[in-house]
């Protein structure tokens, strides 16, 4: 344990104990968090086929690293996890609190498991819910699995979108759209507009040299994009981590459209899942997402 997360540690290859989780486990994601977010005192403990990564802020509980508005999902890593997580727990001053939030299923069973193994009073509960698409073969019978006015909806938007700027087609971007898909979201209304601070516009800039990182913008017949959205492919999976659009384009649903792309784009690369990650908006489950619960194991040392 230091104030400085140790890198090097050969646990970082272990794969997250939770299945589907993402990059946001994983060294990459976590060193550009700690570079752009990260303070307090590092926690980062091995045992044997395990790791977790946590940190003692200056105030409040221990918590894993990444911020839960900024990481979607949390896993200790490898099979021996639970074992790393009771070291973690144990190690710590009695009286201290901690919080592990944002776990799918499989790693809260394992927090859990650590945090009773080291004689602590916890407590684990459903917090938070992230969103889930299973993609079938085609888009077709992508479009033929949403429910008839949703699947009328769609085709009604893509047809307005073409109306009125052309047919839609997604540009691979990368950090050369990092400035317009920035543009995009201090254009909109409310706190969204105030949400890419200079700071997390580098952030994000660090994420885009992670394998597997993406930020595609959604164009018409002109060369200006109306729509950006970012994310990662990661093993059988896509994850919208963000998304914008140009207010100016709102008439012809360039929301809509971005996404049933992106669906259509992941299901012709043969992923198998869709993750609009965290949050219960609307849209998601009208586009057939499912919900995951994800899980908040905290307690007393």
């Amino acid at each position: 344990m230091s104030p400085e997360p140790d890198w090097s540690s050969p646990g970082w290859g272990l794969a997250p104990l939770a299945g589907l989780a993402g990059p946001f486990p994983k060294r990459t994601f976590l060193e550009a968090w700690w570079r752009h977010r990260g303070s307090g005192e590092a926690l980062v403990v091995t045992a044997p086929g395990g790791l977790v990564a946590a940190r003692r802020p200056r105030e409040g509980p221990v918590e894993f690293m990444g911020e839960a508005d900024l990481t979607d999902y949390h896993s200790p890593l490898g099979p021996g996890a639970a074992q790393a997580v009771a070291e973690l727990v144990g190690g710590l001053a009695r009286g201290t609190a901690f919080r592990f939030d944002s776990l799918p299923a499989e790693a809260a069973e394992a927090v859990a498991a650590g945090a009773a193994a080291a004689g602590a009073a916890f407590h684990s509960e459903a917090h938070a819910t992230a969103v889930v698409l299973d993609l079938p073969g085609s888009h077709e019978e992508y479009l033929a699995s949403l429910d008839a006015k949703d699947r009328h909806e769609v085709r009604r938007k893509r047809r307005r979108f073409e109306s009125a700027l052309g047919p839609g087609r997604l540009v691979a971007a990368g950090r050369e759209g990092l400035a317009a898909f920035a543009a995009m979201h201090r254009a909109a209304a409310g706190p969204k507009g105030g949400f890419l601070t200079p700071e997390l516009e580098a952030f994000f800039g660090d994420l885009l040299a992670i394998p597997g990182a993406r930020l595609d913008l959604l164009a018409g017949s002109g060369a200006a994009p109306v729509a950006a959205a970012f994310g990662f492919e990661d093993g059988p999976a896509y994850y919208l981590y963000n998304s914008a659009y140009d207010p100016g384009a709102a008439a012809a649903s360039p929301g809509v459209v971005l996404l049933d792309l992106l669906v259509q784009r992941a299901v012709g690369a043969g992923l198998r899942r869709f993750d609009f990650l965290k949050g219960e908006e609307t849209y998601k489950f009208r586009l057939g997402g499912q919900p995951r619960p994800l899980f908040v194991v905290e307690g007393t040392r």
